[in-house]
């Protein structure tokens, strides 16, 4: 039973975020926006590590499909509960784990998805990817979207509405993107920030998809202590999402 109605619920979030051709087109063309502005308008001037600005952001932009995409799929929960789906899932026989295991499996492929398809303009910004570093980039960006769709997940479940959701997302995934070294260097900033690449879960994702886009570069730790990080992230936000999802006091969800 728990792997049908886990089935169930990753298909139902994916065909949900589908018919939303808003929710669709925001996770999507807000970050290739986002590229093509900042590539433009960076370009020639600011080139870290030697590296055109269109060519690092490039990966960045990978991280924020990721990261838009959770935050746009795990508002589901919150519209769920106010639509009496959710609670409908809570009375069945239905695992919990259940409940989190498709959600965030659903949001995870989601965000996995839309980072294929903005693979795809590689070529356009002078980056080459072979088959094996394709399957590689693939394998980081899955545990990355796992990672942050876990995290929204379990911060949507105990949140009332959909406008202070997107409110900490903001406050929550925004800094940890910005000082991710997703947008810039984070070793060539100011002393009082610098350190926060250290505790910020986010670099480690960004400087695996890094290493297997770009090889090696400098200022980002070694491929294996990020993949290390990475897994970890996934791990335990997984194991969040999961544990807040089971809990007997559920915020507006029983």
């Amino acid at each position: 039973m728990m792997m049908r109605a886990t089935i169930a619920l990753w298909h139902r979030e994916i065909v949900r975020f589908l018919r939303d051709r808003s929710r669709l087109t925001g996770s999507l063309l807000q970050p290739v926006i986002f590229w093509v502005l900042f590539s433009g308008a960076l370009h020639g001037s600011f080139k870290p590590g030697g590296v055109d600005y269109g060519q690092y952001f490039f990966v960045g932009t990978l991280a924020m499909i990721t990261l838009f995409t959770a935050i746009f799929s795990t508002i589901t929960v919150i519209e769920d509960r106010k639509e009496g789906f959710l609670q409908g899932v809570l009375v069945s026989p239905v695992p919990r784990s259940a409940i989190a295991l498709g959600k965030i499996l659903g949001g995870a492929t989601l965000g996995l998805g839309l980072a294929v398809l903005f693979l795809l303009l590689a070529p356009f910004a002078g980056v080459s990817l072979g088959f094996t570093t394709v399957l590689a980039t693939l394998g980081v960006l899955a545990l990355l979207a796992v990672a942050v769709t876990g995290m929204g997940f379990a911060l949507a479940w105990v949140m009332d509405s959909t406008a202070g959701y997107h409110g900490i997302m903001m406050l929550v995934f925004m800094p940890m993107l910005l000082l991710s070294g997703a947008f810039f260097p984070m070793e060539q900033a100011h002393a009082a920030l610098s350190w926060v690449r250290f505790v910020n879960p986010m670099t480690y994702g960004v400087g695996a998809l890094r290493h297997v886009v770009q090889g090696e570069v400098a200022g980002v730790p070694s491929l294996t202590v990020c993949l290390l990080g990475t897994t970890i992230f996934a791990l335990l936000m997984f194991a969040l999402g999961t544990w807040v999802a089971t809990r007997r006091s559920v915020r507006n969800a029983t």
